[in-house]
């Protein structure tokens, strides 16, 4: 398999972002974390890992956002869609789309080359693979962590906001989302959308998430994996007031 393109989503919900209003930015990838935009921490990330040729930036406002990216012939800019669902669905079917892709958000601030690299080696073989990290490993390190979870087991696991697309079947996988993605942090709600045998599955504990991923995988026609991220800091994104305060002291040695 050839060097990823990485897709980094860096534009804002319809209606806006409560957490860039209430410290007074109106568009959320320039929300200043730890002295600079946000958007340009993850885009580092992505720059330098071996696995990623270039990267392509979606956002709905491509002229202010360009004003801030770096000068970088790997890196170019175009407009997104109004939700990250729909933004996908509408790359997956451009004729010009280059498969494998890594897609990641804006607001990933702690993202570094290493986590791409070991999502990128645990995606390998799947046509879909989402990056996790667990309850267990997050409150080792942060014990009063505020994530979404879902069961799957004996485990809980939170998204780590990475995303890999190796071949054109996964957009089945991301048409699919597109259905439950109003209900992304209502954890039972996206259960009970996979079907009820996986809910009762996962409610009952008998599926673990791998297996849990490759049935709903089946259910789709392709190959579903959950790599499950060494570092909990893979599942820390800029969401909340309390995770800008996490993720400022993080980056400034204070956490």
């Amino acid at each position: 398999m050839g060097p990823y393109t990485a897709v980094l989503l860096a534009g804002s919900r319809p209606g806006g972002d409560p957490l860039s209003r209430s410290l007074g930015v109106d568009f959320k990838p320039l929300l200043p974390v730890a002295g600079e935009p946000m958007v340009l921490r993850p885009l580092r990330a992505l720059l330098a890992a071996a696995s990623v040729g270039e990267v392509l930036v979606l956002t709905q406002e491509t002229e202010r956002l360009a004003a801030v990216l770096p000068s970088d012939a790997r890196v170019r800019i175009e407009r997104s869609g109004a939700t990250l669902a729909a933004t996908l669905t509408g790359l997956l079917a451009a004729p010009a789309t280059r498969f494998p892709l890594l897609v990641t958000t804006a607001d990933h601030a702690l993202l570094t080359p290493a986590m791409v690299e070991e999502f990128v080696v645990g995606a390998a073989g799947s046509d879909l693979a989402i990056g996790v990290v667990s309850r267990t490993a997050m409150l080792r390190r942060f014990p009063d962590a505020q994530r979404t979870w879902l069961r799957f087991g004996r485990e809980r696991y939170s998204g780590a906001n990475l995303f890999a697309l190796n071949t054109p079947a996964a957009a089945a996988g991301v048409e699919r989302w597109r259905s439950i993605e109003q209900d992304r942090k209502k954890g039972w709600r996206v259960l009970l959308q996979m079907g009820w045998p996986l809910f009762l599955g996962a409610v009952l504990r008998v599926r673990d998430i791998h297996g849990t991923a490759a049935a709903f995988g089946r259910r789709l026609g392709l190959g579903l994996s959950a790599v499950v991220m060494g570092d909990p800091l893979a599942a820390i994104d800029v969401d909340k007031p309390a995770d800008h305060e996490l993720v400022t002291a993080i980056l400034e040695g204070r956490a």
